[in-house]
């Protein structure tokens, strides 16, 4: 990890294991309301218990605030994690109604913030950029370029 990604790793992925645990401990209530946002924008969870749902979003978030806050995680494997985790609470903002502006990508009142989760994307596109785009160093000192994309994001060796 470089010191560069270390402000976004930690302050990211503190908040979403935090958010996770939140949602750990979360009551039937709590359960039955993010149920209902998520299949609003995602009707395949239509069939699940509300419990179950909040249960494995949960160790979802806490799971992807895990892999950025673990030091040995590769920045590839951060990246994508976050990229991946952020891209589906973004789809809620761009599938639910009234969570934009009419006719534009801009959030009205109830959107702000989800909105805001594009910066978790930003982080996580910047991750893999960086994974994508840093070479690895040889015995002698010297950066060599790293050979395709698995490599890239360091999934490998």
């Amino acid at each position: 990890m470089k010191l560069r990604e270390l402000p976004g790793r930690l302050i990211v992925g503190a908040y979403v294991l935090h958010a996770g645990m939140e949602k750990w401990k979360g009551e039937e209530a709590t359960a039955e309301a993010v149920h209902g946002m998520a299949v609003k924008a995602y009707p395949v969870f239509q069939s699940m218990q509300p419990t179950r749902f909040l249960r494995l979003l949960a160790a979802g978030e806490m799971a992807v605030g895990a892999t950025l806050l673990v030091p040995i995680v590769t920045t590839g494997v951060a990246g994508v994690a976050l990229t991946g985790f952020s891209g589906a609470l973004l789809g809620l903002y761009a599938r639910i109604p009234g969570m934009r502006k009419e006719g534009s990508i801009w959030p009205a009142r109830q959107g702000i913030a989800i909105s805001k989760d594009s910066w978790m994307l930003a982080i996580g596109l910047g991750l893999i950029a960086d994974a994508l785009t840093r070479g690895r160093q040889n015995r002698s000192g010297g950066e060599e370029p790293l050979q395709g994309p698995a490599q890239r994001l360091r999934l490998r060796g």
